[in-house]
């Protein structure tokens, strides 16, 4: 995943939250829980970074923290808060 191209869903819009932030699906009316401001910067850096590595870095999440964040994202992905894109692709296109 670190060397992959990723992106918050077009379908999800997160709403900040002291504890980070709620993040809500409207096609699936799923609501899920980022639960650290920082994983909140890690989430919204990815469409502008080549790769989950690079919105760490930017982010200012230290390598040997990576490994749990991410867990946390491939938790997100299983649940389609962020959504894989092509390397080349910038973001995908929102479709709400």
């Amino acid at each position: 995943m670190l060397d992959e191209a990723w992106a918050l869903s077009p379908s999800v819009a997160l709403r900040p939250e002291p504890f980070g932030a709620l993040a809500y699906d409207f096609h699936t009316r799923r609501l899920s829980f980022l639960k650290t401001p920082a994983l909140v910067d890690v989430v919204r850096r990815l469409e502008g970074e080549p790769t989950v590595a690079d919105a760490l870095r930017r982010a200012g999440v230290e390598a040997p923290d990576h490994p749990a964040y991410v867990a946390a994202l491939r938790t997100l992905a299983g649940s389609g808060v962020v959504v894989r894109r092509p390397a080349h692709d910038p973001a995908p296109t929102p479709t709400r």
